[in-house]
Parts: structure tokens; C-alpha cells; sequence
């Protein structure tokens, strides 16, 4: 059934816990970006059900998409398997992905206002996490709490699938990398549908991108077994697939 089945924000939460809204980013908690999050970010939800099902995504699966944002994957696999719950702590994102359900009336993605941190998973154990572009928000002690969780959210055997941008380089590289990386987007800002440079200066400063000789070993300790990693060849973005052991 569609619909909200709990939130980020209604429940006590101990002082000491990230809050999850506000290491968001700015852009994920604003309507004009969300509003054309779709025509700046094509997901290719098509291409990652496919791979899913090549991993053993069935009509029968339980997905958890961990950082849906406007709900590209989560509707694109909601046809293929039982059951998706689609988890965000955007209330913004929240917002666009309920107007999508409503209009594509589908009838198995539930929508819970929540993150990593704080996302409790009810019903039988999730045969897929999907993660994309949204554990980078977190700092690195938070991203190897968060992987704890994604796996106690899945069934052993179960599969995470994890991209995101991460550094495959040395910290000595950084200056060079990151600003090939910067000089590559489109434009200085403003209102055009491409990624700017200030986005991409925005993202290294603000957020909390690790490298990949850290996040790998988190994801060992956390219980994952590594089954596949492909990096792109400038060292910035970086995607897993991961088995729960």
C-alpha cells in the first residue's frame, strides 16, 4: 500500500545522532532543485533493474531504496518485484515521489520519511538495498553506521547495490583530480539543467565524499562481501555490488 509508514522527524532521537535532514544538502531540501532533479540527474533506472535482476531480482524481491530522492529506481522497479520501500529524509523529495506514485497509481512502494540512521525496516528481510548518490552525506562514522544497518536490513545472501562519488586516488592527488573533476561540469550556475561547477566545488566542500580505500574495508567490517566494484577513470564515482554474508 502507498503511503507514509513513518518519519524522520516524529520520533525522540538521542542528542548525540546526526541529523539527517540538515546533512541533507542545501539542494535536496529546496523545491526549484527538486523540481528539476530529474532533468539534471538521469539515474539509469532501467539499466540498474536489469543488473539487479542479473543478481537475482525477482517478481517476488523485497527492495529497500535507501536515499530515493524523486523515486527514478524506485518506480522503475516496482513493476519487477513485490514490494519496494522507498526511504528519504527530504520531505521535498518526499513530495515529488508521492506525486509520481499518484500519478503512476502504483500500488506496492511504500514511502517512509527517513534516512539511514534512523530508517527501522518492518516486515520480512529485504533481498535488495539500493543506494545511489545519497551515503555521501554522511560523515565516515556515520557511513559505517549506516552500512551496519543497511545489513541488518538485508536477509543474509541478500545484495547491496551502492554507487556514489568516491575517491579512487591518493590524498596527495586531490588538488589535481578534484579540479579536473570541477573543470568538467557545464556552466558556472544558475538555472540550466547540468551540473555546474559551483555544484561540484559545493559537493567536495561541503559534503563528505570518502575514498575508496576506506569505504571498502567499512563495507567488509559492516558484514559485506564485495562481489563487484567498478570505478570510473578519473577516481571520482565508484559502484558496488555487495552480498550480506
Amino acid at each position: 500500500m502507498t503511503g507514509v509508514v513513518g518519519t524522520a522527524g516524529g520520533r525522540s532521537r538521542p542528542g548525540w545522532l546526526l541529523d539527517e535532514v540538515l546533512s541533507a544538502g542545501r539542494e535536496n531540501l529546496d523545491a526549484d532543485h527538486v523540481r528539476r532533479y530529474d532533468t539534471k540527474e538521469d539515474a539509469g533506472a532501467a539499466d540498474e533493474v536489469r543488473l539487479l535482476q542479473d543478481w537475482g531480482l525477482t517478481d517476488g524481491s523485497v527492495v529497500v531504496d535507501l536515499g530515493a530522492g524523486t523515486g527514478q529506481f524506485a518506480l522503475t522497479v516496482a513493476p519487477v518485484c513485490a514490494r519496494v520501500v522507498a526511504v528519504d529524509v527530504s520531505p521535498v523529495m518526499l513530495d515529488a515521489l508521492h506525486a509520481k506514485l499518484t500519478t503512476a497509481r502504483v500500488s506496492n512502494v511504500e514511502v517512509v520519511h527517513a534516512g539511514f540512521l534512523t530508517y527501522e525496516h518492518r516486515g520480512r528481510p529485504a533481498d535488495f538495498v539500493y543506494s545511489r548518490y545519497a551515503l555521501h552525506h554522511l560523515p565516515d562514522f556515520w557511513k559505517a553506521v549506516a552500512l551496519e544497518r543497511a545489513r541488518r536490513t538485508l536477509r543474509s545472501g541478500g545484495v547491496l547495490r551502492l554507487s556514489d562519488v568516491v575517491y579512487g586516488f591518493d590524498p596527495a592527488e586531490a588538488g589535481e583530480r578534484i579540479e579536473a573533476w570541477c573543470a568538467t561540469a557545464d556552466g558556472e550556475g544558475g538555472g540550466g539543467d547540468d551540473w555546474s561547477r559551483l555544484d561540484l566545488e559545493q559537493h567536495v566542500r561541503d559534503e563528505h565524499s570518502t575514498f575508496t580505500w576506506l569505504l571498502e574495508p567499512m563495507l567488509r567490517r559492516a558484514g559485506f562481501s564485495i562481489e563487484d566494484a567498478t570505478y570510473s577513470p578519473d577516481g571520482i564515482f565508484a559502484t558496488y555490488v555487495a552480498r550480506a554474508t
